[in-house]
């Protein structure tokens, strides 16, 4: 699994970085992404970052990815949680 954080000051680049990152994965919170792990997306999301996303930033603005491995143990509270069960179950 992949979780994906940014802070981007910008209105319209935040707005932009969601609607792109929405189409890999779910939202956990208001900017953290739960995406499923492949080499070839996060490849893929990694080069649209630096080649699209990266050189708009100000010194304000970031964006991090964890690369969780299959032994990270994920404890879930609160709607994340309920979220994640309605998810499975489908």
């Amino acid at each position: 699994m992949i979780i994906i954080s940014y802070d981007i000051q910008n209105d319209k680049l935040r707005t932009k970085f969601n609607k792109y990152i929405c189409k890999f994965g779910g939202r956990l919170q208001y900017s953290v992404y739960e995406i499923e792990n492949s080499d070839t997306v996060l490849d893929n999301i990694i080069a649209d970052i630096t080649g699209k996303f990266e050189k708009k930033f100000s010194e304000h603005d970031s964006i991090m990815i964890f690369k969780l491995s299959k032994m990270c143990e994920i404890k879930r509270f609160g709607y994340t949680k309920k979220k994640k069960e309605v998810i499975m179950r489908i």
